[in-house]
């Protein structure tokens, strides 16, 4: 356990960082899921707008620290394709 204050504030700190981080991760998790159910149900213009609202969402979580800049700009880029193979099935 903590003993000196600036620990303690620490402590703190971090468990105040750690809530604030899962909520942030969890919010661009249900937004990808959203863009993937969509995809799923072959619903192309459903799938754009949840794209659309994902995207930045996802830039937001990598400036954030949630995720590495890369593997945003990676998971945008697979859905951004899989949205798009979508409009060539139909």
């Amino acid at each position: 356990m903590a003993n000196t204050r600036s620990a303690k504030k620490a402590v703190r700190q971090i468990t105040r960082r750690t809530a604030v981080n899962r909520q942030r991760r969890s919010k661009m998790r249900t937004f990808i899921r959203k863009v993937e159910e969509a995809i799923g149900a072959g619903d192309q213009v459903a799938a754009k707008t949840a794209l659309a609202a994902a995207e930045p969402v996802l830039m937001r979580a990598a400036q954030k620290g949630i995720v590495h800049k890369n593997t945003a700009s990676r998971k945008v880029s697979r859905l951004t394709a899989s949205v798009a193979a979508l409009g060539k099935k139909a």
